[in-house]
């Protein structure tokens, strides 16, 4: 038997719109996972810090105010500076087409925009997620 995937979805920033969050989120429980969810206006500490104390195995991001390439870095940077590489982190949100491939280098595995079908996070979590 193995573990369920546990996922923090965090909001972090003071984008005040979580309705896309809790929808993914949902979907991800109705998957099988264990969800957690951070509610608005948390910082990258903040976050880091929860999924720490939540051994999660994703980080799932979701900000639509446009601070995307300040807070999803920086939140990389803390996992990375705490010694959770090994954590799956994603983002979700209003993010232009030409920021992705920094996201991605800064270490966002995956960065879904609006429209995504909930079952294709699901499916790249579960393809990408290390247990």
């Amino acid at each position: 038997m193995t573990r369920k995937i546990r996922v923090l979805v965090a909001k972090p920033g003071l984008d005040g719109h979580d309705r896309g969050a809790k929808i993914v989120a949902r979907a991800l429980r109705d998957a099988g996972m264990e969800v957690i969810y951070t509610g608005l206006h948390q910082t990258a500490e903040m976050v880091v810090d929860t999924a720490m104390q939540e051994d999660v195995d994703v980080v799932g991001l979701s900000l639509l105010s446009g601070a995307h390439m300040t807070l999803f870095i920086d939140v990389a940077k803390l996992l990375k500076k705490k010694g959770m590489e090994d954590v799956l982190l994603i983002g979700g949100g209003i993010i232009p087409e030409d920021d992705v491939p920094t996201l991605k280098k800064a270490g966002i595995a995956g960065v879904f925009g609006p429209g995504t079908p909930c079952e294709y996070i699901v499916e790249f979590i579960q393809k990408n997620v290390k247990q």
